[in-house]
């Protein structure tokens, strides 16, 4: 593929991919076996639409599927810390058990944002599933919502990556791997 000449190195390969989201569905499935009514996965478009939907496949349970989306970082590879939201789901998710999926939790403005919102249509949780976390990055504490829950696919080291769903300039998402764009392709 001409792509993997952008990228300087693979951090995930497909095959870890793989098996780590199928460790999450099983953690996922088990904690929200007894859950009634069943619960509703959000993907955070349009990054997360890779993962949410391998996540969901092996999701063991009945669960509806929905989309927001919000906006933070335009073409650029640093957020702007406002966060808009600017597609609004279409499943009314109050009194329901929301996880919320996301491809990165960066900063945590935007993951704060979508749980706020989440939150005023009155969601009686909100846990957060994300692919990549990156800790370094964080400005703001996330704070869930109810009994809601933090599950993390890998932790990202301080790197701008892309891959499996996470691009720069809309590129990249197709990559089958998470690896580290090489700077003069976004510089």
């Amino acid at each position: 593929m001409a792509l993997d000449s952008h990228i300087e190195r693979v951090l995930w390969s497909e095959e870890q991919i793989t098996r780590r989201v199928a460790d999450l569905a099983a953690q996922i499935s088990a904690d929200f076996r007894a859950v009634s009514p069943p619960p509703v996965a959000v993907g955070v478009a349009t990054g997360a639409f890779l993962f949410l939907a391998d996540l969901v496949r092996r999701i063991e349970l009945p669960l509806a599927v929905d989309f927001v989306r919000a906006e933070s970082y335009g073409s650029g590879i640093q957020s702007n810390c406002a966060p808009t939201i600017s597609l609004d789901l279409k499943v009314d998710v109050k009194g329901r058990h929301v996880i919320l999926v996301e491809d990165i939790v960066d900063t945590g403005h935007t993951l704060c944002k979508v749980i706020g919102h989440l939150k005023s249509k009155e969601a009686s949780s909100v846990s957060v599933c994300t692919f990549l976390d990156k800790p370094a990055r964080r400005k703001v504490n996330v704070q869930l919502v109810g009994e809601g829950k933090f599950y993390r696919g890998f932790e990202c080291p301080d790197y701008f990556v892309v891959g499996y769903g996470m691009d720069f300039a809309e590129l990249y998402r197709n990559l089958p791997y998470i690896g580290v764009l090489k700077p003069e392709h976004y510089q």
